[in-house]
């Protein structure tokens, strides 16, 4: 078995001006602090309850696990092997950390980011999936859920909005008012944002003329900051579909103040992220003939802090904890529809819905690992099977990102198409990032050289955005 591999170095932690290092140094200290915060407030809670004293005290020895494992990044001491817990890949993670060692390249400043990064979380699951009291307990659902409920106004705007789209099926059979409609939900899926998506329900002919002449001067705003935008190609390539499935490879459930866009009056962009996810899903298979069907794919475990485990994904579809908002009619109208689509199965999750925290399944695990995407193939070839029937695959978010591309310190005008190896034209690929690490691909060298000149930190600061897309075709065969 060979695996894709180039003789090009992976970010590694070791470049003081790199996000990498700002990463070990302040980021993951601050995640950690709150790991700990989250189980110290469960703890709390414990303090009064007689029969939780054996939880509370195994509690109190996980935090000061946590403790040492901070302490012990801080001093940039070697990565441990992660503690065989019953669930998936714990020798490959092993394995590869050996490998390291082998290399010297197995403390918290050495190793590769991209491996460093994903042991950590790994790594956070092994010590509750070992314990006897905190099996499921995931630290960042509480953040999640908050952020999500907290979120009220913006997701009632959107599910009125489709709710007002009802009343609209004509636009089936109308292409140009589709794709007015298809470019603002990527760009609503692609910052995440509450774009004001009610602009677009009943429109006259009048209006659509008027929309679409808006909408290029807003499309030319924007492509300021979207360095790399195939909405054209990939619009093109959704025309051909007929009752097609798609898939979402999903980031982030939860709701976060991201940047703010001077140029745009100092618009502050709150990602509203899995319920965009779902609006774009229920427009395409609601009003569009090229879709019926979208799987969304979840994490298994607690990973990078706020990305998609299966209880979010429920906690979302929930109509007994909906956030609070002017509209609740109109939410509750929405959600009773997605939960109609997961029951007839128009939309559905790769694993069970109320699958466990950590369950092992051939259908998510990959998504855990530390490898790229390129040995997709070698590496889950069920997996690979599954997407290799999908109208479109959309990578959602920075991680994917960076896994697609192999988080390698590519030349930024390399091609997409030459940094996603294998997977180029194995299936038809959608890539929707905005920037917050130093990887990317696709732009013309100039136009990075200017936004250096300028002092931008475009590479960081999720102020830029990719649209990246490439087609089903010949691809790489892998051997």
């Amino acid at each position: 078995m060979v695996f894709f591999s180039l003789g090009i170095s992976p970010v590694t932690l070791t470049l003081i001006i790199s996000f990498s290092y700002e990463t070990v140094v302040k980021r993951w200290p601050v995640i950690l602090t709150s790991v700990i915060d989250s189980l110290y407030t469960v703890n709390h809670e414990l303090t009064d309850i007689s029969d939780q004293a054996p939880k509370l005290e195994e509690g109190k020895s996980l935090i000061a696990t946590l403790s040492r494992l901070k302490y012990d990044m801080a001093h940039d001491r070697a990565l441990e092997p992660i503690p065989a817990d019953g669930e998936a890949l714990v020798d490959e993670y092993n394995a590869e950390l050996g490998r390291l060692g082998e290399r010297g390249m197995n403390t918290w400043f050495t190793a590769p980011w991209l491996y460093a990064e994903c042991y950590l979380y790994r790594l956070f699951r092994s010590l509750f999936a070992t314990s006897q009291h905190w099996k499921s307990f995931d630290p960042f659902f509480a953040q999640k859920l908050n952020t999500y409920q907290a979120s009220g106004t913006a997701v009632h705007r959107l599910a009125t909005t489709l709710v007002e789209l009802e009343s609209e099926k004509d636009i089936i059979n109308d292409p140009v008012k589709l794709e007015v409609l298809f470019r603002e939900m990527t760009q609503m899926c692609l910052w995440g944002n509450a774009t004001d998506l009610s602009l677009l329900t009943n429109m006259t002919p009048e209006d659509i003329e008027h929309l679409q002449t808006i909408g290029r001067d807003a499309q030319a705003a924007r492509k300021e900051f979207i360095l790399k935008d195939d909405q054209g190609a990939v619009w093109e390539h959704v025309m051909t579909l007929k009752d097609a499935r798609i898939d979402f490879v999903l980031d982030n459930a939860g709701f976060e103040v991201e940047s703010c866009f001077p140029d745009f009056g100092n618009l502050i962009i709150t990602t509203l992220q899995l319920f965009t996810d779902f609006v774009f899903a229920d427009f395409l298979v609601s009003y569009t003939p090229y879709i019926s069907k979208v799987v969304f794919h979840p994490k298994s475990i607690p990973w990078f802090v706020s990305d998609v485990t299966p209880p979010d994904f429920a906690a979302l579809l929930d109509t007994s904890s909906l956030p609070r908002g002017p509209t609740p009619e109109n939410l509750e109208r929405t959600i009773t529809r997605w939960n109609t689509y997961l029951a007839n199965g128009t939309f559905s999750l790769s694993v069970p819905p109320y699958s466990a925290i950590g369950m092992p399944d051939e259908r998510v695990n990959f998504w855990t690992s530390p490898w790229p995407y390129w040995n997709l193939r070698l590496r889950a070839p069920k997996l690979w099977d599954a997407l290799s029937e999908s109208g479109l695959v959309i990578f959602k978010g920075d991680l994917n990102y960076r896994k697609l591309t192999g988080d390698i310190r590519w030349p930024v005008d390399t091609p997409f198409e030459t940094a996603v190896g294998p997977l180029a034209h194995a299936f038809p690929l959608l890539s929707l990032r905005t920037n917050k690490a130093d990887v990317a691909v696709g732009i013309p060298q100039s136009v990075a050289d200017a936004l250096d000149a300028r002092g931008e930190k475009w590479r960081v600061n999720g102020r830029y955005a990719l649209i990246s897309f490439l087609p089903r075709g010949e691809g790489l065969i892998v051997t």
